[in-house]
């Protein structure tokens, strides 16, 4: 998680929202990637997606199968699904999303039952860390 924090510094570096992640594949980094929707103009260009890409093009297939994401904030429906598609095999995640987050919504209650895989989640990973870190980027911004 720490690897996926410096991911999100990059993309405040580059004045994104700071979110980062990553896609471990038996101890080794596959897919890393940070929020870019503002400068590749492109509304799906989520840290998450961004890693999972990537780790597609590692394997060279659109199935991560015994993959691990891990990113700093939970992840929103979007992402969430990508990951379902993806088979990705466990989520670990930073800061709660409560405005955004496929869980802290309430959302994945509602849409569980379409999905026909299911990903082992774990939540609080470096959450202050994360947390803090969005928390000063927005401060900053206003």
């Amino acid at each position: 998680m720490n690897i996926a924090l410096d991911f999100a510094c990059e993309g405040e570096k580059s004045g994104e929202v700071p979110v980062g992640a990553i896609v471990e594949f038996d101890g080794k980094i596959i897919g890393k990637g940070y929020n870019c929707p503002v400068s590749t103009s492109d509304p799906t260009a989520h840290a998450e997606i961004i890693a999972i890409r990537e780790a597609g093009e590692h394997f060279e297939n659109y199935r991560l199968t015994g993959s691990v994401l891990y990113v700093t904030l939970e992840p929103c429906i979007m992402c969430y699904s990508a990951a379902v598609h993806a088979r990705i095999k466990k989520i670990y995640y930073g800061a709660d999303d409560p405005k955004g987050g496929v869980f802290s919504t309430g959302a994945f209650e509602k849409i569980q039952q379409i999905f026909n895989h299911n990903i082992e989640i774990e939540s609080g990973l470096l959450a202050s860390e994360s947390s803090e870190l969005l928390k000063t980027f927005f401060k900053n911004k206003r």
